[in-house]
């Protein structure tokens, strides 16, 4: 029987208080959870050792006995182990265990109960009470702890909000979950999903999902702030004599005058027509105007073209 030094399993020394042995227990429990490792044996074994040793040195009883058995000897993680060599108790009877019902080792089954001896034989030849074969007698409970995604919306989505969905990982299968996106929420944010983070341990409550919120860029859209950014393209002739046109923002159909000589890369601002918070406030609207030409001339734009060449005593300058 190889034996188990469970403090080097959660990676503590032995002077570790209870309340290191518990974060000890929670960070390796969080890492090697079979939720944020499907399919990996060596995690899942990980994991498995980790709730035995915590079991004994989360219990300040099993701790001292535990401690007991150690003392005076250098015993190593892995090492062989037979208690009938030590003499722990007079007429006591090793039993090597060949299988368990439960998912501890037959170290832990030997030492604090199951069949053969238990360590009360060590040393008051009292049965470990309150055992039950196949389970632990305590088992401690862990709250799952809180994980954190990140979801892509459109500031058309944020705007007006809107049911989304999104897929997770629970256990070794994936389910889709809806939720809300409230109307005004704000890049950064976070949404919390109750109870949908890593599972809990031994009837511990899961922890929360959180999922932050980002805009996506390259929509019609984009977000500076509470401010709304935009675009409109004018032909030249347009831009140079100036025009209304019709213009679809986030939430409404306007009117937008352009004024004469307007150049591309100006900006023409709405006011309170941008991005709304969770109260209603808005900001601005920015539209950028980007002056176009068109692909193909007939004859006669060709002449017209000509004709204001000759005639036009602008110059632009040129590096």
């Amino acid at each position: 029987m190889q034996y188990k030094d469970y403090y080097d399993i959660l990676g503590i020394e032995k002077k570790a208080s209870q309340d290191d042995v518990k974060k000890a227990y929670r960070r390796l429990a969080k890492k090697n959870h079979p939720d944020a490792n499907p399919n990996n044996k060596k995690a899942e074994e990980k994991f498995k050792e980790a709730n035995e040793a915590y079991e004994v040195l989360g219990d300040a009883e099993k701790r001292k006995k535990y401690d007991q058995l150690g003392q005076g000897f250098n015993f190593q993680n892995g090492s062989e182990f037979d208690p009938s060599k030590f003499d722990f108790g007079k007429n006591v009877r090793y039993e090597q265990k060949t299988s368990s019902d439960n998912d501890f080792s037959d170290f832990f089954n030997t030492i604090f109960g199951g069949s053969g001896f238990g360590i009360n034989d060590f040393f008051d030849g009292t049965r470990a009470r309150n055992s039950r074969r196949g389970r632990p007698s305590q088992e401690y409970r862990i709250d799952g702890e809180d994980s954190e995604a990140e979801i892509e919306i459109t500031p058309e989505e944020g705007f007006k909000g809107i049911e989304k969905f999104v897929s997770i990982r629970d256990g070794r299968q994936d389910k889709s979950i809806s939720f809300k996106i409230p109307s005004g929420i704000k890049q950064g944010e976070k949404i919390k999903l109750a109870g949908q983070g890593l599972h809990g341990t031994n009837g511990g409550k899961n922890g929360d999902l959180y999922l932050k919120v980002n805009f996506s860029t390259g929509t019609r859209f984009e977000m500076d702030g509470m401010n709304l950014q935009s675009s409109i393209d004018l032909s030249p002739w347009e831009a140079a004599l100036g025009m209304e046109v019709y213009f679809n923002t986030i939430d409404d159909r306007i009117k937008v005058k352009i004024p004469e000589g307007i150049q591309s890369d100006n900006k023409i601002r709405v006011a309170n027509k941008g991005y709304k918070d969770n109260s209603g406030k808005r900001g601005d609207l920015y539209i950028k105007i980007r002056i176009v030409n068109p692909p193909v001339l007939s004859i006669e734009e060709k002449e017209l073209y000509q004709k204001l060449k000759q005639v036009s005593k602008f110059a632009p300058q040129r590096a």
